[in-house]
């Protein structure tokens, strides 16, 4: 089994036009450490500002999260990352997962509610709607005779070729319906409408937050999304194979390109910087990632 080391570091700073004050804001941006999967080795994160008050917590999914508050009026917020993280490659697994129409029978039998727990990722979430448009697409990729697992790959494939990556199509707040009648977007916009095409079937996803690898293996493209932090989606494909990651953003199983920071049913569990502060007018916000594999 082959293990890649990286050094991370993530850049978020925000400027506001009006100095802003009694700020809150909860932040998930280090990486995870994941049995079999990746290991977060050391980890920092620095704010500026100081914070006046700051506390840790676990959410439901079990992700360390961050809380801050800032009384003194600031004109920006900066927040930076470092971390140095293991990723593991995953062994390629015989495709155990049922057919479509044996899915729900495993599914009834899960009567764990843990954070992984399939249930969780079947319905509607806080930004992910059931619509007609994109279930009608995803039943063009559900043949009877295909496997769930089968299903996902080939939903990741057409609408990686469906969809063109533009980050100048979509914001933070389009609806997966928007990006979906646009055939354009981002990273998170290729992963919510997969997300919701996949649940239109009865597979359960989510979606996955993280860092994507900067610099391509000798002979390889640069993968696209690779500016900021990333996103891609989980698929449970039955009680033998379990949960998957697929990439549609770049059609690729997720690999040792890919370092998870959190798990949830949409962007709305896993964004990385969220808060509240007064203030009035605009604010600027800039991002930026580093991906290094050490030798």
């Amino acid at each position: 089994m082959m293990a890649v080391l990286y050094d991370l570091s993530l850049h978020m700073g925000y400027s506001y036009d009006a100095p802003a004050s009694g700020a809150r804001h909860i932040m998930r941006l280090m990486p995870l450490s994941l049995a079999n999967r990746q290991r977060l080795v050391a980890g920092s994160i620095t704010i500026s500002p100081s914070p006046d008050e700051q506390s840790h917590f676990v959410d439901f999914f079990h992700h360390p999260a961050t809380s801050f508050l800032l009384r003194s009026p600031h004109e920006t917020l900066d927040i930076r990352m470092q971390a140095r993280v293991q990723v593991e490659s995953q062994p390629i697994a015989a495709d155990f997962s049922p057919l479509l129409a044996d899915l729900p029978e495993e599914i009834s039998g899960m009567w764990s509610l843990a954070p992984d727990s399939p249930h969780h990722f079947l319905g509607d979430s806080p930004r992910l709607t059931q619509a007609r448009e994109i279930a009608d697409y995803a039943r063009n990729c559900a043949m009877p005779d295909l496997t769930a697992l089968q299903i996902a790959h080939a939903l990741c494939t057409r609408i990686n070729k469906d969809f063109t990556y533009d980050p100048d199509a979509t914001t933070v707040d389009t609806t997966p319906i928007e990006a979906f009648r646009l055939k354009r977007g981002v990273c998170q916009d290729f992963t919510h409408v997969m997300i919701l095409a996949l649940r239109s079937l009865g597979i359960p996803a989510g979606y996955v937050s993280g860092f994507l690898r900067t610099i391509p293996p000798p002979g390889k493209e640069r993968l696209e999304g690779a500016d900021a932090m990333h996103a891609w989606v989980r698929i449970w494909c039955g009680e033998t194979n379990g949960w998957i990651e697929l990439d549609p953003t770049n059609d690729i199983p997720a690999g040792t390109d890919h370092i998870v920071v959190a798990y949830g049913r949409d962007y709305s569990d896993v964004v990385p910087v969220i808060g509240v502060l007064k203030s009035y007018g605009g604010q600027r916000a800039v991002q930026a990632v580093d991906v290094v594999p050490l030798k």
